[in-house]
């Protein structure tokens, strides 16, 4: 049967398979090791019944849905969540809910049935592998040009990040976000979404004296000693729990090699914060395993929405016709984008106005790795939660995380995840003879991306007298600019919708999520989205409820 799960891996780890799970750890910035779940509350037990009726009903369970959840429900809104992943609450075969990073299993891809690791290669080996076929935690979704990496379960994102809580600096909001008051969500939103997703700082004194952040400090070095600054970052993984993890004290996660795939222990995703709290005032009911695939008028007013129920092999078992009195698409930038334009070009939302689909970026999205001089060792042991980036925004237009390459042996690699000013933004459009919506992202876009990246590390390379790696992303191939981590873009902010996320053309209806943004934040984006979602559900609550 597509639903029963697979058997897990073998325990046994070669040497070979631990290097194959670092491709899959380090290209997103992330990382760590499997035990059971520290807190996995979710909302109350769905599914949705064909027929039913909602006040709210909220397409996706990311950041913005999440954020938007928890405000209705504590003003006294009753709120349905569909998300078309996993609910993620509970142990597989091996007694763990998520899969180990270094050995992807069944529950790493959705629907592949190979892996598709961020780093492809690893001294001279190939890291994907054959598995089955299931609802896995990471989607790696391809169009023209660009693979997508997006979280699939209740949490989205929030399940598969590096958790690097970054907000933008002030003077740079303006070219994130120029129709929002900075005022507004420097004073209010963005403390208030950092207190809401549990954000924390590392204690300087371990970080400088811990063997599991020995790579970052050569970071550090090489940045310093180029004339760059050196920026330290925050996080929502519980350093606290790092720390106990370090000594031996806990079931160690960011410090065995685990992340792309799901955190086990001490990081806070949004199952932890936002969507705990939403659970609490018992307004709060999630659908896993549902995909919208229509919403349109209701004849008696409101919406109808239109869901298929999946199997974990992701067959169709059944499809439900619920109303609702407003929709909130939450998704994600790709999801609610796709889902908008099929709507608009399929006459089911028609007056949504051209803009919807238009203004999607990657944030400059590029990774690189350098090969160190044998004196500047990087560590064996590397926490995968990076903590740390260099800055060039300002003269060179990127900000690049130092990101771990935890493989358990040592490398003499330095390896980034840069976010870069890139200016090309790409549209999504409803590709009628093939049933699907496309995107018209160019690889070519990359290069200035490319560029901005290179401020940085080509002066580090000159400084230091070293080289770029040519082995992490196929045969002598030094940028990996086929991805990315960070889509935002696609229904933007006083263009697609009003300036609140209201969607033009339909009463009822908003954008709540990544797909608000203008296709860059210059930093990692999850904070931003989680600021801008309070931003605004404060505004439709007290105005539109």
């Amino acid at each position: 049967m597509a639903d029963s799960m697979p058997a897990g891996p073998s325990t046994a780890i070669s040497r070979r398979t631990l290097l194959a799970g670092t491709g899959s750890i380090v290209g997103l910035g992330l990382l760590g090791r499997t035990g059971h779940a520290r807190a996995t509350t979710t909302a109350a037990a769905g599914p949705i019944g064909n027929g039913a009726h909602v006040p709210a009903l909220i397409v996706g369970t990311g950041y913005g849905g999440s954020v938007a959840a928890l405000r209705l429900a504590q003003a006294g809104v009753p709120v349905h969540m569909i998300e078309m992943g996993m609910a993620w609450d509970t142990p597989g075969s091996d007694g763990k809910i998520f899969a180990n990073t270094r050995t992807p299993d069944y529950r790493s891809y959705w629907l592949r049935t190979r892996t598709k690791q961020p780093l492809s290669n690893f001294l001279g080996f190939p890291l994907d592998k054959n598995v089955p076929r299931y609802t896995g935690i990471l989607d790696a979704e391809d169009f023209s040009g660009i693979t997508v990496y997006q979280g699939r379960g209740v949490g989205g994102g929030s399940l598969v990040n590096g958790g690097m809580a970054v907000t933008p600096q002030r003077d740079r909001f303006g070219y994130v976000l120029p129709s929002v008051d900075a005022n507004e969500m420097y004073n209010v939103y963005y403390p208030r979404a950092n207190a809401g997703l549990g954000v924390n700082q590392i204690d300087r004194a371990w970080f400088d004296s811990t063997d599991c952040y020995q790579y970052a400090r050569v970071g550090r070095k090489h940045a310093q000693r180029s004339g760059f600054d050196f920026v330290y970052v925050p996080n929502v993984y519980d350093f606290g729990y790092m720390e106990q993890e370090a000594a031996g004290n806990v079931p160690r996660s960011a410090l065995d090699a685990e992340i792309l795939y799901g955190n086990n222990h001490g990081k806070k995703s949004l199952q932890q914060t936002y969507l705990a709290q939403a659970k609490a005032t018992g307004r709060i009911t999630i659908s896993p395993l549902h995909r919208v695939t229509s919403v349109s008028p209701a004849s008696g007013g409101g919406y109808t929405v239109v869901m298929e129920q999946l199997n974990t092999g992701g067959d169709v078992t059944g499809t439900k016709t619920v109303t609702a009195d407003r929709v909130f698409f939450a998704a994600g930038s790709v999801g609610t984008s796709k889902l908008l334009v099929k709507l608009k070009a399929t006459g089911a939302l028609p007056n949504l106005n051209n803009e919807v689909g238009k203004g999607w970026g990657d944030n400059g999205n590029v990774m690189c790795g350098r090969a160190n001089h044998m004196w500047d060792a990087t560590g064996r042991l590397q926490s995968s939660i990076p903590t740390a980036g260099i800055d060039n925004w300002d003269a060179g237009g990127a900000f690049a995380e130092v990101a771990p390459l935890p493989t358990g042996i040592e490398t003499y690699a330095s390896f980034y995840l840069s976010i870069t000013k890139n200016p090309h933004r790409a549209a999504f459009s409803w590709n009628a003879g093939a049933g699907r919506v496309d995107l018209n992202w160019q690889t070519a876009w990359k290069q200035q991306g490319i560029d901005m990246a290179k401020s940085i590390f080509d002066k580090i390379n000159r400084k230091e007298g070293t080289i770029y790696r040519t082995d992490l992303f196929g045969t002598y191939k030094i940028w990996g600019d086929h991805l990315t981590y960070h889509p935002l873009g696609g229904a933007v902010l006083n263009k697609a919708t009003d300036n609140y996320g209201r969607l033009h053309g339909y009463s009822g209806l908003y954008a709540i999520d990544g797909s608000l943004i203008p296709g860059n934040t210059s930093v990692n984006p999850f904070v931003t989205i989680t600021a801008l979602a309070e931003r605004n559900i404060e505004k439709i609550i007290t105005t539109d409820l």
